[in-house]
């Protein structure tokens, strides 16, 4: 594994700017990774981890810089829930921990450095210097993972009966006889103009 310090810049090169957000996702996907015993994210144990992320703000692409888990490569899942916490799981052992940022970590931030008047420097000094059980609870938990969840599942292909358009992962749904797409299964987040 990187170091900290290490894994702060690349995650401020791949977000665009260092905030206390990065120094949180850094250190939550550090720890998870601690937790599940994978040194090497990106090597070797690639194709162990899958990352369950809850919030899609500064702290995400921290934690998928750290794991190389990538939405494209199926091995980070976003469920938006609107909190700073993530899952990491070892699908090879089945273990799994969400790790989430505690609320009052940024009270303990203004009282360790009143100092610093702008927020977010003295949220990222004093990130960097809490130990992890003032920063983070943890939990051990179980995911159930289907197959077409994992990385590298190849499944089939369908076509919604309606708009025409391929369906992949199981994400189709059986309506009336019918086989849709979820947008033509009324969950769409669109409206068409036309």
């Amino acid at each position: 594994m990187k170091s900290f310090d290490d894994y702060l810049r690349d995650a401020e090169q791949a977000h665009g700017h260092l905030c206390a957000g990065q120094v949180l996702g850094v250190r939550l996907a550090m720890l998870g990774l601690r937790k599940l015993a994978i040194d090497d994210p990106q090597g070797k144990a690639r194709k162990r981890l899958v990352t369950f992320v809850e919030i899609d703000r500064c702290a995400t692409d921290a934690v998928a810089v750290v794991t190389g888990c990538r939405l494209g490569k199926r091995a980070l899942k976003f469920r938006d829930w609107g909190k700073m916490a993530a899952t990491f799981v070892d699908v090879e052992t089945g273990k799994a921990i969400r790790i989430a940022a505690k609320e009052t970590s940024k009270a303990l931030a203004c009282q360790m450095h009143p100092e610093i008047e702008n927020k977010n420097q003295q949220q990222m000094l004093a990130y960097r210097e809490m130990p992890d059980e003032d920063l983070f609870s943890m939990q051990w938990v179980k995911v159930e993972l289907p197959p077409e969840e994992f990385p590298g599942y190849k499944g089939e292909r369908i076509t919604c009966d309606q708009c025409g358009e391929g369906i992949n992962f199981r994400r189709e749904v059986r309506r009336q006889g019918k086989l849709l797409c979820r947008a033509c299964a009324g969950e769409s987040y669109y409206q068409s103009l036309e």
